[in-house]
């Protein structure tokens, strides 16, 4: 849990939407050779994140909502027009406009009450556990009387 919502504070937040999985551990928590750490962190919550199509790089969905008109130099949004007579170069320092801290928040809300769910999930499905093992025991007494009658 407290993963996820490291890669959702740094993934919404970072001047790129996507990059590389080693670049990702780097931004994340310092080290580049946990790429295939934060790989799996990445495919076990598609919920919060998308890998590219060549499945290489990763992205927050939230934010490829959003156009790509955030001049990552200039730190802010550009025109549609403004974009269109960029070149092929400057295009590549364009990215996706980073999160408000309200919709960071509504992340990281949802991710708690996700994982809040799935825990509840897993007690409930373990009803029958105690309900086994008393009737184990009531009927290993019941075997245990009869067998002393007999």
């Amino acid at each position: 849990m407290a993963d996820v919502i490291a890669a959702i504070q740094v993934m919404a937040t970072y001047k790129f939407y996507k990059a590389d999985f080693s670049a990702w551990a780097k931004r994340i928590e310092g080290n580049e050779s946990k790429g295939e750490y934060w790989k799996k962190i990445f495919e076990e919550h598609p919920e919060f994140f998308r890998l590219g199509g060549e499945r290489k790089k990763a992205s927050l969905v939230w934010r490829r909502s959003y156009q790509k008109l955030y001049d990552v130099e200039l730190e802010e949004k550009i025109s549609r027009d403004k974009f269109k007579s960029l070149t092929q170069e400057e295009k590549k320092r364009i990215s996706r406009i980073p999160l408000e801290d309200s919709d960071i928040s509504t992340l990281i809300n949802t991710a708690i009450n996700l994982h809040t769910r799935e825990l509840d999930q897993k007690k409930d499905s373990r009803w029958w556990i105690a309900a086994i093992s008393g009737f184990s025991g009531m009927l290993g007494a019941i075997i245990g009387t009869l067998i002393k009658l007999i």
